[in-house]
């Protein structure tokens, strides 16, 4: 304001009338609210440039380079690894014996970093990876509680590099190696008090017995990729809807990479859905109304969609994090974006029944079955499973194969069939 009144001074002193001279005073003053000087635009523009040059020439380098950056913001991981995948640049799990404490290149792929795993700190995950490259790969799970320093390595960073997946090379389960973090701690603070009072095993270093890791049934596809998601933030080596993605496609149901195309097409509405991951509710200063950005996760990306105030008040219990949605939503395309309006909100069962016509299990060999049967009657269990026919394919001993139709229908949906895939001696389940 003070600046207006000099200005307007100035002009009228030059003989330029008031109102041109506010008028010119307005247009300042909206440019200065994000305008650059020469000198700025220009830093940008090579900025731009160079950046652009590596994108193009150096994808995994530049995509590795700008993960090394935000490794503590998990929402912009997770849409950089979108873009590598975009890109077709493999991402890689994390893992004790290859990762770095950093994002690295790895043959064309990029590495996910240890510490990029949430609640381990990257300090001590560059101790547990000089502890690697001092004695060699980790033989065991327990060998490597006893090889690092406990003083970094607590028994949080166990819990949640287990549940990242970071032993899997280890050759030991995900859950039971989370159910064994305390046995690890306890492992890890032996060896280093060991060490400090200058004692060694009796068979020599290496050659200490591992304690017996916990007897517990391993997650489900599903927990499993919950509990990675807990870890690394988003979902890195699969997503709960894989397994209903061609059902989800037969419900004309829309995946978010797609939804561009669509709106340049002319398309107004689509059917999605998607893993709730986030829902932030504010208040219109217009109408005084709770309204809400919610953020949904799907096979193919992740994108944002706003719920207007009344579709809140009808659906806030299905926006909770990690709930399951398909959404009838309006499309609207604007300076290249798409802006997604939700007009209703189901439960994603609701939006499969009857997408599933049967389910087909291949099983290596017939003790596989007990095991099979036991998980099915689990399943059974749920009230409002979708329900359809099952058959079992068996090996005979001539080396033919045998088809068992089940009697009575059983669960077929998406759930039923993650479940029977973890099971001991199945090779594939199939749909049918």
């Amino acid at each position: 304001d003070k600046q207006r009144v000099r200005f307007l001074e100035g002009a009228a002193k030059n003989d330029v009338p008031k109102s041109k001279a506010s008028h010119i005073f307005d247009l300042v003053a909206q440019f200065a609210g994000y305008g650059f000087n020469k000198s700025h635009a220009a830093a940008y523009a090579m900025i731009a440039f160079q950046t652009g040059y590596l994108k193009a020439n150096h994808p995994v380098e530049f995509m590795a380079a700008l993960m090394s950056l935000d490794s503590h913001n998990t929402d912009k991981l997770a849409t950089l690894v979108q873009e590598a995948r975009r890109l077709k640049i493999p991402v890689l799990p994390p893992d004790v014996n290859v990762s770095d404490a950093d994002f690295a290149v790895e043959n064309g792929s990029i590495r996910y970093a240890l510490g990029a795993v949430r609640n381990v700190g990257a300090s001590a995950m560059e101790s547990l990876v000089a502890a690697r490259k001092e004695g060699g790969a980790f033989k065991t799970v327990f060998e490597l509680a006893r090889r690092v320093d406990p003083k970094h390595v607590n028994k949080r960073a166990f819990e949640n590099l287990a549940r990242a997946g970071a032993f899997d090379s280890l050759d030991v389960e995900r859950r039971a190696a989370m159910a064994a973090a305390e046995l690890l701690t306890a492992e890890a603070n032996s060896s280093a008090s060991a060490r400090q009072g200058g004692q060694s095993s009796l068979f020599g270093e290496g050659e200490v017995a591992d304690p017996e890791l916990p007897r517990i049934e391993p997650w489900s596809a599903h927990e499993r990729l919950d509990e990675e998601r807990a870890a690394v933030g988003f979902y890195l080596s699969g997503h709960p809807l894989d397994e209903a993605a061609e059902a989800l496609r037969r419900r004309n149901v829309v995946f978010s990479a797609e939804l561009t195309a669509l709106v340049e097409e002319g398309r107004e509405r689509a059917i999605v859905a998607g893993v709730v991951r986030r829902k932030i509710e504010k208040i219109s200063q217009r109408s005084n109304e709770r309204f809400a950005f919610v953020a949904l996760s799907d096979p193919t990306g992740e994108f944002e969609a706003l719920v207007p105030p009344e579709v809140l008040v009808r659906s806030r219990d299905l926006l909770e994090a990690g709930m399951s949605v398909a959404c009838s939503a309006r499309l609207v395309g604007r300076d290249g974006e798409t802006r997604i309006i939700l007009d209703t909100v189901e439960a994603l069962e609701n939006r499969l029944k009857g997408a599933y016509g049967g389910m087909r299990v291949i099983v290596s060999d017939k003790e596989a079955l007990a095991d099979i049967k036991a998980r099915l009657e689990r399943l059974n269990a749920r009230e409002n499973a979708d329900r359809g026919k099952v058959s079992m394919v068996v090996p005979t001993e001539e080396g033919r194969e045998v088809e068992i139709a089940l009697p009575d229908p059983w669960p077929i949906d998406s759930g039923a069939r993650a479940a029977l895939k973890t099971a001991p001696g199945v090779l594939a389940v199939e749909e049918m």
